[in-house]
């Protein structure tokens, strides 16, 4: 048994190879996790016979340990030359263990059910370096590619919601997700992402979703077949490249196991092709996406600006305020003789950590009338009846944003951060300041 200590988390991590027919399997142990305090992670790293070290390799991360006969299908399909030379991270949840080896907690459902990018940090900044440090059985360091197309993560069950949400997150860590029973239901908000997804510009991932009308594994968190359904549905809608397996499995890994194979093939289908973003069937997102866009770009490392939490409508007869109260609400005041009356938490926004108040940085009005509230997980756009309609993802590791305007002329948004300053191109107009917007009626 070889033993290597990964100097960048202070790990010590017991190493022993596992020799197979087309592949070797490396134990590893992860511990003193910054984003997890007190955790032990156990993990296999899957190496193929192929792997020579000349070049990066694809990554599969499959969630809960081996499942599905993982290894032996993906020897057949790196030898058919069906998927790209791939390593494999086959990774357990954490636990907390006391000195005498009790389990004094399963971190399980808190990494992988919350619908924050906390897990997907996790896996970017302590599992893959980790993996990274290590070396095949032939000596070569492993590579991973940093191509989103040529990484897919897998999960069942709970851990379905953390491979579809690690690449909800982060598209530019994993393009591929096949989730299989997930728990989209009322857990920790998985019931709510349904609703996200009709929301918020598509993304570049391919998604492969296997349920069974006999996944009734505890009914009291919510209808778990229809919870998988309306995630496919709100996929679909939103314009994606999805797939489902639909039976009268129940909730095991039954179904999942029979369709691997074929799944894999599907996914990987035109690799190395760049992943396609589609179009939303959201009419109101649509019309603000603009075919010219290339996404957020940085012009300025400096900012001046000042924090704005208090914007005029475009005729002058009302105003939206960020209250002081941390919370998930834009309050609307009437203006009546230059003084604020009629006060109502009118922007009702979302928030996918139910553990934090959402943080609303800044807000400004568009020529329509719409409220565009820039929060920590986008911006918010409600239609003048408060209802959120459209989220914009913000840049990268955006800084906090102090005021969004709008450049009429070429359709540019304007973020001025603590950290510089973004723009990107939208259909979208600065308000005329004492021009009534059209109504849209009571909706």
């Amino acid at each position: 048994m070889m033993k290597t200590r990964f100097s960048l988390f202070a790990i010590l991590a017991a190493t022993a190879l596992s020799m197979a027919a087309g592949h070797t399997l490396i134990d590893g142990v992860l511990e003193k996790s910054a984003i997890y305090p007190g955790t032990t992670h156990t993990f296999q790293v899957y190496v193929p016979e192929q792997y020579d070290g000349k070049r990066p390799a694809a990554l599969y991360v499959g969630l809960d340990g081996v499942l599905c006969h993982a290894p032996q299908v993906m020897d057949s399909l790196i030898e058919a030359g069906k998927m790209p030379c791939t390593i494999g991270v086959f990774l357990q949840p954490g636990i907390i263990t006391a000195d005498d080896g009790t389990v004094l907690r399963y971190n399980r459902c808190y990494e992988f059910d919350s619908t924050t990018d906390l897990f997907a940090r996790f896996l970017e900044t302590e599992v893959l370096p980790a993996v990274e440090q290590m070396t095949s059985p032939k000596g070569k360091p492993l590579r991973l590619s940093q191509r989103p197309e040529l990484r897919m993560i897998f999960g069942l069950s709970s851990g379905g919601i953390a491979a579809f949400n690690a690449a909800w997150h982060r598209p530019d860590l994993f393009g591929k997700v096949f989730t299989g029973v997930g728990t989209f239901v009322a857990m920790r908000g998985g019931n709510d992402l349904q609703a996200l997804v009709r929301k918020t510009e598509p993304l570049p991932l391919r998604v492969f979703i296997q349920d069974g009308t006999n996944d009734v594994w505890n009914p009291l968190f919510g209808h778990w077949y229809e919870g998988n359904q309306l995630l496919a549905s709100a996929l679909e809608f939103a314009g994606y490249d999805v797939q489902c397996d639909w039976s009268d499995g129940g909730h095991n890994v039954t179904r999942s196991t029979e369709i691997f194979s074929q799944v894999m093939e599907w996914m990987w289908r035109d690799w190395p092709a760049p992943l396609i973003t589609g179009r939303t069937q959201n009419n109101f997102l649509e019309d603000l996406l603009n075919d010219e866009d290339k996404g957020w770009e940085k012009v300025d490392e400096s900012s001046t600006s000042n924090r704005v939490t208090r914007i005029i409508y475009p005729d002058l007869t009302n105003a939206a305020v960020i209250p002081q109260t941390p919370g998930n609400v834009v309050w609307q005041y009437i203006l009546k003789d230059r003084e604020l009356a009629c006060g109502e938490p009118f922007y009702w926004l979302h928030n996918d950590d139910d553990s934090q108040p959402l943080d609303i940085q800044t807000i400004t009005f568009d020529s329509k009338g719409n409220l565009w509230a820039v929060t920590n997980m986008g911006i918010q756009i409600c239609d003048q009846n408060g209802r959120v309609r459209a989220i914009l993802r913000l840049p990268q590791d955006c800084p906090y944003v102090n005021e969004i305007r709008f450049e009429d002329g070429g359709g540019w948004v304007w973020l001025h951060t603590v950290k510089g300053t973004w723009k990107r191109r939208f259909n979208v107009k600065a308000p005329w300041l004492g021009t009534r917007p059209d109504s849209q009626g009571q909706g």
